[in-house]
């Protein structure tokens, strides 16, 4: 009778896996230039990074609720809820904008008028709640800089990194993981000491940009730009599993024991689960649309959200053949919501 309950429970542990679609859209406007969005679940705000500016979004309405101008190159936001701060990474300024969740203005006492010098073109950035330090990851400079979330003091201004970094995740135990580019890796930062503490490859993956985690069994997973996902595990530094994915990712978001890829390319979503112990695969496609390549999931409500624009149909040269490349339409600029 032991054995045959276990049977029962390890089968509704894989059961099938939820059916998505998309089922709103939320039109912005404005420029075709975005990155990164990130969903604070806990106070159903969505933030997303739109050229020079960042949008905020309540997510029980789906609703634009406001806009912190001044985040020139804005690439990502990191958000510090015992805090009340949050942080945008300003890739052309070379700068960490600090505001408020609340009024969402700018914290003008913290740094230079709310701004805060990093390295050269940040890219990711998080928040590490345990040291309540904010690390951005340099792209052009190839290090991170950590900053007192307090204070706005900056601890370090330059952790080399070893490389071009990418996306990054915290464990909430004062660890921080990070994609490097160009060296097919995974970093490991100690946030308390400020230091690059690990490192490990995870090929076969070639390109690696978004990065998730898997909290409760400490699973990381890097989409890469040769149409695979890795599915690692940091404690040991080894490749569990590397599942085929489409084409033109570069944000990945984990949500209720599934992980998904946004594929810009194809402008679908790869869903990859756990299909038996120790077996990670594709369970199913979801359409989305051409371009959405980022994406934030809100655990809650088991929703993702996309940041694109419409695109008008893909160009043909002069031999008639279709291209893969599609012009985004003028003031098209929306998030694309995809849920059960």
């Amino acid at each position: 009778m032991r054995s045959f309950l276990i049977l029962i429970f390890a089968a509704a542990a894989f059961a099938a896996a939820p059916t998505y679609k998309v089922v709103n859209k939320i039109k912005i406007g404005g420029g075709a230039r975005w990155d990164y969005a990130f969903l604070d679940s806990a106070n159903h705000r969505l933030y997303v990074s739109h050229g020079t500016q960042t949008e905020v979004i309540d997510t029980a309405t789906d609703k634009l609720v406001g806009t912190i101008p001044g985040t020139n190159g804005v690439h990502g936001i990191a958000i510090a809820d015992d805090l009340g701060r949050g942080f945008t990474s300003d890739g052309a300024d070379n700068d960490v904008t600090v505001f408020d969740l609340k009024t969402l203005k700018v914290i003008e006492s913290v740094g230079v008028n709310g701004k805060i010098k990093t390295g050269q073109n940040p890219d990711a950035i998080i928040y590490e709640p345990s040291s309540h330090r904010v690390f951005t990851f340099n792209g052009r400079s190839s290090d991170s800089t950590a900053i007192d979330a307090k204070t706005g003091n900056v601890i370090t201004s330059s952790i080399p990194v070893g490389g071009k970094p990418e996306f990054a995740q915290v464990d909430g135990k004062g660890h921080i993981y990070a994609n490097i580019e160009d060296k097919n890796e995974i970093i490991e930062i100690d946030a308390k000491n400020a230091l690059v503490s690990k490192r490990y490859s995870i090929a076969p993956c070639d390109g690696p940009s978004g990065l998730t985690f898997d909290v409760k069994k400490t699973h990381l997973y890097s989409v890469c730009g040769n149409r695979m996902m890795i599915v690692s595990d940091p404690a040991t530094g080894k490749v569990v599993a590397t599942p085929a994915i489409g084409a033109g990712p570069d944000g990945v978001a984990f949500d209720d024991a599934y992980a998904f890829s946004a594929n810009g390319r194809d402008g679908t979503i790869t869903m990859v689960g756990e299909t038996a112990p120790g077996k990670f695969e594709p369970v199913a496609t979801i359409q989305t649309q051409f371009g959405a390549r980022t994406i934030a999931a809100d655990q809650k409500a088991h929703k993702l959200y996309l940041p694109a624009t419409e695109t008008g149909p893909p160009a043909v040269d002069k031999d008639g053949k279709q291209g893969k490349n599609r012009t985004p339409i003028p003031d098209s600029f929306e998030i694309v919501v995809v849920g059960r």
